[in-house]
């Protein structure tokens, strides 16, 4: 699956609006959960994601150490639901943990997954470092993948 990455700078004004347009509808709309999604953390990140006839289909942000949290993290993690069901959540995330182990050479990811989420983080070695906790209404956990 071929996937774009970009730096914010890198983003041109059509993908930066489709990634905010698609993060809106499903962390706000779909999950009925009004927070300040514009956080002002989208321009010291990576943004990976894949579009399909202009429509951002799967998308998460890689924070550097010191945005988020002390250690590397990954966020905003999405598939349109349209989309989901077909492999993509799993392919974008093994590509974002490929490009943070092979080009920034981090060791250390911390994220905060939503609860019904953690199998699928696990699958990829994250490790659950709290108790589940409620976030804007949703369980939620932090969960730390460290690889040596």
């Amino acid at each position: 699956m071929n996937f774009t990455l970009k730096t914010f700078d890198q983003l041109t004004n059509t993908e930066l609006y489709n990634i905010l347009q698609e993060r809106t509808n499903v962390f706000i709309v779909e999950q009925n959960c009004p927070y300040p999604e514009v956080d002002g953390k989208d321009g010291q990140s990576y943004h990976l994601y894949k579009e399909e006839n202009g429509e951002i289909v799967a998308y998460l942000r890689i924070l550097p150490p010191g945005v988020s949290y002390a250690e590397l993290s990954i966020g905003r993690v999405l598939v349109k639901k349209e989309y989901r069901g077909q492999g993509l959540a799993h392919s974008l995330m093994a590509q974002a943990l490929q490009f943070i182990s092979d080009e920034l050479n981090e060791t250390t990811v911390k994220i905060q997954a939503q609860d019904y989420l953690r199998n699928f983080y696990s699958s990829f070695g994250f490790e659950a470092i709290s108790e589940v906790y409620l976030d804007d209404g949703i369980p939620h956990v932090d969960m730390l993948l460290q690889k040596s």
